[in-house]
């Protein structure tokens, strides 16, 4: 018996244009949960990262929410 496959073939990947200067394009990612939490009860990290510079910011929040 045969079962004919019912997902969509996987697609080929495409570059990411390189943005033209800095702060054009930005990835963000969570970190955490980060345990133990600190003092002030924040135990996730956000990062925003500049694709064209490398350059990273970082702050700690209390959830990963978007309030």
């Amino acid at each position: 018996q045969f079962n004919p496959r019912r997902q969509k073939p996987p697609g080929t990947l495409k570059p990411i244009k390189p943005p033209d200067g800095v702060w054009q394009l930005v990835s963000m990612d969570f970190h955490g949960p980060i345990n133990p939490t600190s003092q002030r009860g924040n135990k996730y990290i956000i990062s925003f990262t500049d694709v064209l510079s490398k350059f990273v910011v970082t702050k700690a929040v209390r959830d990963n929410t978007a309030q």
